[in-house]
């Protein structure tokens, strides 16, 4: 028997319908909601800055959009935004946890306070919304959620507090991908390395001395962060789950080694 006959190109991808984004008023978050706009998406910015400016940006485009004022930590402002989803969209597909702070502080130099709120924000921040959203994708027939980390969630980070936080999110990202994939909602974790961002304004020995242990020679763009933002969101990874995507140009993988050879380079 023959075997059936299959089309010469893959079906288009699929992207979410109605989207959430935290942290989306300017950098990473704003590229997210923008890239996923042009894909057709009703993107949700939210942040407690004001998203308004990215929504006109988009909504001038074409695109739809629309601005929620959220502080993270706050339970009940998190159902506030969600139930607004509901009544204006009718459903939710697809969430990217986005918000975050780092304060890179040495072990010592740590207060209680910094912890608190590193943690606050990044790690409890990310377990509220998925808490707060899983009923709404559950009700719209699942859906997809993308956590933000970091390779700072994969090895010993300088930052106790973020380190803490980020590898918290990949242990989190796993739980609730067990715990939702009844109600057809898939959760994956994003591990960046260094990107080039305005983050990094104001630490030019730091990005020097971490792009010589990086293989590939250089931080990441930011587009390149959001490709895998949008591919984990797609049905492109219908069956990822529970998954950790690192994108660091072999930092983790390779760094030490790319390092000490580029040191002892002549002498072995």
């Amino acid at each position: 028997m023959s075997e059936p006959e299959r089309p010469a190109y893959p079906e288009p991808v699929r992207y979410p319908a109605v989207v959430l984004v935290t942290g989306a008023a300017a950098g990473m978050g704003a590229e997210h909601a923008r890239a996923l706009a042009r894909r057709g998406s009703h993107v949700h910015l939210a942040d407690v800055a004001d998203c308004a400016p990215v929504v006109r940006e988009i909504t001038d485009a074409g695109g739809r959009a629309t601005a929620h004022r959220l502080d993270v930590t706050d339970s009940a402002a998190w159902h506030t935004v969600t139930d607004a989803v509901r009544r204006t969209c009718g459903r939710l597909d697809g969430l990217v946890n986005n918000a975050g702070i780092s304060r890179r502080l040495r072990f010592m130099d740590t207060t209680e306070e910094v912890w608190d709120r590193v943690l606050r924000i990044n790690l409890t921040g990310a377990f509220l919304g998925i808490r707060a959203s899983a009923p709404l994708m559950r009700d719209s027939g699942g859906g997809a959620i993308v956590n933000i980390s970091s390779i700072s969630g994969q090895i010993g980070y300088f930052s106790p507090s973020y380190s803490a936080s980020k590898w918290g999110l990949t242990g989190l990202s796993k739980s609730a991908a067990g715990e939702l994939a009844p109600w057809n909602i898939r959760v994956n974790s994003l591990h960046p390395g260094l990107v080039a961002t305005g983050l990094l304004a104001g630490s030019d020995a730091f990005v020097a001395g971490a792009t010589r242990s990086i293989p590939a020679g250089r931080p990441a763009e930011p587009a390149e962060i959001t490709d895998a933002v949008l591919f984990l969101l797609s049905d492109r990874s219908a069956y990822m789950t529970g998954s950790e995507v690192t994108l660091d140009g072999g930092l983790v993988s390779n760094g030490l080694y790319h390092r000490i050879l580029d040191d002892a380079e002549g002498a072995l």
